[in-house]
């Protein structure tokens, strides 16, 4: 069973319901982009839990998004209910709510397909790589459980998806990869959840034009997105304004922002006019800092990349 009782399980529902409506601006009016609408990946940000916590209230924020617990590589959607319970309990003592639950899921190859590649794969790892596949392909539904287990114990109602390992012509295998995502979409919605499709240049879906166009393939009540602005730069894209411009914006309830697209880095955007413009088209989700700058130096340049973030709102 994933929930404790019935009346917690309608409540949940009831509540994530609500939330989706006031993401969507069905009965909210646009609200000013500032600091209550920030948040950051905690494992970007921080060593462990507490630094995470210290971390959003060091910059008076509300919010954290949750891929990895900070300081070990298990993913928060795979934790068991009691350390899921402590976790819940952590970051209610700390008054930090949850935004987004940043979930692995299908970010594999799809079976039958051949991801693309720049060099040759061996014999002996492409048969240990279908196999791996297959095996996550044929546990995709647990995973799913899991994850809207813990977006149950978190009060969360929002995950990512990924859309398969890219192949060679990713538009041929949309409508397989949509089939896909549509069963688990009525899932989630079940369970009071919701999937948002991240655009990622190693995924089928990489750029916003893709995503614009794979979007089609579902109503809105099953899939909506999770831009990341700067993922479709590999591809070829131009972030802002040509990527953004081309996406359904009544469908992004997410976006990520990358340190490297706010710090003084080559892929650096104009972030006081992507966040004028959002404001201005009726977004009401929240920007999550995803930083991206690894090393040693990976939570330093997340402190210097939310400062940044915090001067460009004061300018709103």
């Amino acid at each position: 069973m994933l929930f404790a009782s019935t009346l917690n399980r309608r409540s949940f529902l009831g509540t994530g319901f609500a939330a989706s409506l006031a993401l969507r601006g069905g009965t909210t009016k646009p609200s000013k982009i500032d600091r209550s609408r920030i948040s950051a990946i905690s494992d970007e940000v921080a060593k462990s839990p507490a630094e995470a916590i210290q971390f959003a209230k060091q910059f008076g924020m509300q919010w954290l998004s949750l891929r990895d617990v900070p300081g070990t590589k298990k993913s928060y959607h795979a934790l068991e209910p009691d350390e899921l319970a402590a976790a819940r309990a952590e970051f209610k003592e700390a008054g930090i709510r949850i935004s987004f639950l940043d979930t692995p899921l299908l970010k594999f190859g799809l079976p039958g397909t051949e991801p693309a590649r720049r060099t040759p794969e061996q014999p002996e790892a492409r048969e240990k790589r279908i196999a791996r596949e297959q095996a996550q392909f044929d546990g995709r539904m647990e995973e799913l459980r899991k994850a809207i287990r813990c977006c149950h114990a978190l009060d969360v109602s929002m995950m990512r998806t990924f859309s398969f390992t890219r192949v060679a012509q990713p538009e041929t295998v949309f409508q397989r990869v949509a089939d896909h995502i549509g069963e688990m979409a009525k899932v989630a919605e079940k369970e009071g959840t919701r999937l948002l499709i991240e655009n990622e240049a190693s995924q089928n879906v990489g750029t916003c034009a893709e995503t614009a166009k794979f979007l089609k393939l579902l109503p809105e009540k099953a899939l909506a997105i999770n831009w990341d602005s700067l993922n479709g730069v590999p591809l070829g894209e131009k972030s802002y304004p040509d990527g953004y411009d081309v996406l359904p914006k009544h469908r992004i309830l997410n976006v990520h922002l990358k340190g490297k697209s706010v710090l003084d880095y080559p892929e650096h955007l104009d972030w006081g006019a992507i966040f004028a413009q959002m404001q201005k088209d009726g977004y009401t989700g929240r920007f999550e800092l995803e930083t991206h700058i690894f090393g040693e130096g990976q939570v330093a340049a997340s402190h210097a990349s939310m400062r940044e973030i915090m001067r460009i709102l004061e300018t709103l």
